[in-house]
């Protein structure tokens, strides 16, 4: 059985928030990147590029942070989980 630990939760939960912080930020892209491309397809200067290059950019430098740098995914993510068990097993007396 598993103990409590309060830190690995908030810890956890502070992931999670920041992943779901990247959906949100990504849903949102699209969402008005698409309508910015359909306004630029009205005219006769297809302008709406210059935008979503650059959002883009931030979005994926956002995506680095949350799921590389922070160790929110990946080999690193296993690592860790691997040593939490093993931390939480040493501090079980049982």
């Amino acid at each position: 059985m598993q103990t409590y630990d309060p830190s690995i939760e908030q810890q956890a939960r502070r992931r999670a928030g920041a992943k779901m912080g990247w959906f949100i930020h990504a849903a949102v892209y699209i969402a008005v990147n698409t309508m910015l491309a359909a306004l630029s397809a009205m005219g006769d200067r297809h302008w709406a590029i210059y935008p979503a290059l650059g959002w883009g950019l931030g979005l994926a430098i956002h995506g680095v942070v949350v799921f590389v740098v922070t160790g929110g995914g990946g080999l690193q993510q296993r690592l860790v989980e691997q040593e939490r068990r093993k931390l939480q097993a040493s501090r079980d007396p049982w």
